[in-house]
């Protein structure tokens, strides 16, 4: 690598440290006091070698006089006991400083990742956008808490030792620093090494984390292809490979660690030999040269742990630097915020205005939608698998913007709303039904927090599933396991509905909702939708036509275009269009 590279990655780190206390403000917050406690909890490791010399130059050799000794002594421990207190304060401080300003990072960092687009979530493995919350800041944290202790008692250590050394003799402490200066040269120059090596190792873990993830959640169809073999070889090569990129950066630590193990030496040989001529010399007495090789351990210690603590310092860097940027990606479905509108109130309108879209480096999925759908119609969608039927109701909702064109709600532009007013006005039914880790209670509470047992109860009435949820063993307390899979694949898409219905939206969206509910459980859930889309506007994607049957409008995508629409009866008069080859083909299946 040239000069420049390494200034580059230097400057990389040195803007990564700005960026990252620019952006946690609490860890600079009191840091003067918190050194200044260092530096005088150092104070009584600095007075040992002081003890020793005063002991042995005034009490020892003129005497012995013990009322020196005993001076001394006592003297010591006192000020042991003032900077036994220091290192307490200093610890305490920078622990409760640490957790505070790391917690509101992880906070940031989690917001800013759900904030983020599907767009950005599909294109970055999971694992590895939950090892940025997770692993990488727990990196800062373990360095800011122990490290950071480390690096500011060695800190502190070095310049009260330096001080004190130069007032016994700044010969020997010239002689310290010389012996010291290559190992300053070695680390600088491993210091690239070892960012890089701690940056493949974040990036390892995150890796790792992704392979794991996707098997435990996947584990039902590994299992069932008899694929066990094939995916412990994949889990086994994502957890070689973070070992490998450990053991990297491990023996460049290592390395660095013997050079300073070699320096240590190399200094207090020099200090013997140099103050045996100094002292022979009346320069320097035995209580001095004792005392100064006592200070030469003190400073050796901290030069010596320093190489580890850099090993943790470019781990942490790699971390922060992961986390931060995450935090600096612009999410491109952004909200407003204040300075967006509310929707208006009533009945919501929906009008697609020339809207096309693809996905980065992908082919076109909509092209030139036009599209007008009045205030309390009934819509259905249909289209063969991949015609764009979800990506419409992706850009419906905003989970997407388009590349071209735009959607409007009640006349007004999409990205121009507030997220609060669109979440709560408009709603989605995933296809995938999703549901969190509680009771189906509070799975249909996630759409209004504050409804009562008795209104709850009544919801589930109207939709028609009070003897489902009664047939349930703990009724609506019964928990649905993480991501719902104590229950069916259907009634999971009956809570996930229920949960959409209690929410009373303006605009409700359906995304093949009723795709995998049982024949018996559908012709029930089609009654009780019948209900819940009066008075509302309905967007249906739709895989099964019996959606369509009841709509009161049916739109036809076909290759990422609007090819039909009209009411049911009127578009399957025409066998030959592509609604009347969906309708023969879905009535073809029904009878089988």
């Amino acid at each position: 690598m040239t000069t420049v590279d390494t200034a580059e990655n230097r400057e990389s780190t040195w803007r990564t440290l700005r960026r990252g206390l620019a952006l946690s403000p609490e860890l600079r917050t009191g840091l003067a006091g918190t050194l200044g406690l260092a530096v005088g909890a150092m104070a009584g490791r600095v007075a040992i070698p002081v003890a020793i010399q005063q002991g042995i130059d005034h009490g020892l050799r003129a005497g012995p006089d013990m009322g020196v000794v005993g001076t001394v002594v006592g003297a010591t421990i006192a000020v042991l006991t003032a900077t036994t207190l220091c290192a307490y304060l200093m610890m305490r401080r920078l622990f409760t400083v640490g957790e505070t300003a790391l917690a509101g990072l992880r906070t940031r960092a989690f917001r800013h990742v759900h904030d983020l687009s599907m767009l950005h979530q599909q294109a970055e493995r999971r694992g590895s956008l939950v090892s940025r919350v997770t692993s990488d800041v727990d990196a800062i944290t373990q360095f800011i808490q122990w490290g950071g202790v480390v690096l500011l008692i060695s800190i502190g250590q070095l310049l009260v030792t330096s001080v004190v050394m130069a007032v016994y003799s700044w010969q020997l402490t010239l002689v310290v620093y010389a012996a010291f200066l290559p190992l300053v040269l070695v680390v600088r120059s491993f210091q690239r090494r070892l960012a890089e090596g701690s940056g493949d190792v974040r990036r390892r873990i995150g890796t790792m984390l992704a392979a794991i993830g996707e098997s435990v959640v996947g584990a039902a169809v590994i299992r069932a292809f008899g694929v066990s073999r094939r995916t412990s070889a994949r889990l086994d090569r994502s957890i070689d490979a973070y070992r490998l990129a450990q053991q990297r950066a491990l023996r460049i630590s290592v390395t660095s660690f013997s050079a300073g193990e070699l320096a240590a030496g190399l200094a207090t040989a020099s200090v013997v030999v140099v103050g045996v001529l100094l002292g022979a010399g009346g320069g320097l007495s035995v209580g001095q040269l004792t005392a100064f090789l006592f200070l030469v351990t003190l400073f050796v210690q901290p030069v010596q742990v320093a190489t580890e603590v850099i090993n943790e310092g470019q781990n942490a860097i790699a971390g922060w630097r992961r986390v931060l940027d995450v935090l600096a990606i612009e999410p491109d479905v952004a909200d407003p915020g204040e300075h967006g509108v509310e929707l208006p109130v009533g009945p919501i309108d929906v009008r697609f205005a020339g809207v096309s879209f693809h996905y980065p480096g992908g082919p076109t999925v909509l092209a030139d939608v036009r599209l007008d759908i009045p205030a309390k119609t009934r819509v259905a969608v249909v289209g063969e698998t991949g015609s764009g039927k979800t990506t419409f109701a992706k850009l419906l909702t905003r989970l997407m913007d388009p590349t071209i064109g735009r959607v409007l709600l009640s006349g007004v532009p999409l990205p121009a709303v507030r997220f609060a007013s669109l979440r709560r006005r408009v709603v989605m039914v995933p296809q995938d039904g999703f549901l969190f880790d509680a009771s189906i209670a509070e799975n249909v509470r996630f759409g209004r927090p504050g409804l009562s047992d008795e209104d709850l109860g009544l919801a589930l009435a109207e939709l028609g599933l009070a003897d489902w949820v009664d047939g349930l063993p703990g009724g609506l307390g019964t928990p649905v396991g993480e991501r719902g899979e104590a229950l069916s694949v259907g009634e999971r898409q009956l809570v996930a509905l229920a949960r959409a219905y209690v929410a009373d939206p303006d605009l409700l969206v359906l995304d093949e909702a009723t795709s995998a509910v049982d024949p018996a459980t559908e012709v029930r859930l089609q009654r009780a939708l019948d209900a819940v889309t009066r008075g509302r506007t309905t967007v249906a994607i739709a895989h099964r036509l019996s959606t369509a049957q009841g709509a009161d409008e049916v739109i036809v995508v076909d290759e990422g275009r609007i090819v039909q629409r009209g009411p049911h009866e009127e578009l399957v008069r025409d066998p030959s269009s592509v609604y009347g080859k969906l309708y023969a083909s879905w009535l073809e299946q029904t009878r089988s």
